[in-house]
Formats: C-alpha cells, structure tokens, sequence
C-alpha cells in the first residue's frame, strides 16, 4: 500500500488565463501536467511521488500548510 501524502496546495486563480503546471522528480525534472484556471477557480494539488514542484503563473492565492502567499500578476 502506498504512504498517505497530505501535502495539498490550495490554489485560488485572481484574474483569468492563470497557469498552473506540475514539475517531475528525479534527476530530469519535466513538465508533466498543466492547468489553466479562471478569475475564482480553485485547484486542489497534491505533491506525489511523481510532483515535486508545482509552478503558478498568474495573479492567484496559494495557500500551503506553511502559510498563504499570494502570487504576482504576468
């Protein structure tokens, strides 16, 4: 059985056309997964054995076990 992970991100998008985009582990980290999400849109990510990055592009909330940050406009 795999090990329960509750690493969450909570992503809350600002303004329109905001990128979300999940970063591979390993030695080579890739791009293996993109959203895009709309002013209100909620995305809940979760860091797994295959994310070890997530990226946001945009003008959105994060809010982390380690606080809330809000990123900047493009």
């Amino acid at each position: 059985m795999a090990e329960k992970n509750e690493e969450y991100v909570i992503i809350k998008a600002k303004e329109d056309g905001v990128n979300v985009i999940g970063l591979t582990r390993g030695s080579d980290t890739r791009f293996h997964h993109s959203e895009k999400l709309d002013t209100g849109e909620v995305m809940i990510a979760q860091f797994t054995e295959h994310t070890s990055a997530i990226k946001v592009r945009g003008h959105a909330q994060i809010l982390t076990a380690f606080g809330e940050v809000e990123s900047e406009r493009k």
